[in-house]
């Protein structure tokens, strides 16, 4: 069963920046594609980076040229550097990966304050 285990979240002010990372019990890691998800109080769960299995990336509008996906696939793990960040980044982060049925992780709070 893949496990996926986040990391590196927290309360920052705003301007501040977090890096969470996302550890993966994936044997294939690298054949699949990962993404971060972020779920704020009373919204859907939204995309907000994906990278591919070449290291292509896609981010939501609201956090281009402020949160940078990476993956490590040697480690078989994805990170989320945040910078910049405003308090409508507020919300629990999940690591998704697009194995087969897909798989999610518990989940990780960052929290901005004003």
């Amino acid at each position: 069963q893949v496990q996926l285990v986040e990391s590196g979240g927290g309360l920052v002010q705003a301007g501040g920046s977090l890096r969470l990372s996302c550890a993966t019990s994936i044997t294939s890691f690298a054949i699949y594609g990962m993404g971060w998800y972020r779920q704020a109080p009373g919204k859907e769960r939204e995309p907000v980076a994906i990278i591919s299995t070449g290291g292509a990336t896609n981010y939501a509008d609201s956090v281009k040229g402020r949160f940078t996906i990476s993956r490590d696939n040697a480690k078989s793990v994805v990170y989320l550097q945040m910078n910049s960040l405003k308090p409508e980044d507020t919300a629990v982060y999940y690591c998704y990966a697009a194995t087969a049925g897909g798989a999610w992780g518990q989940g990780t709070q960052v929290t901005v304050s004003s």
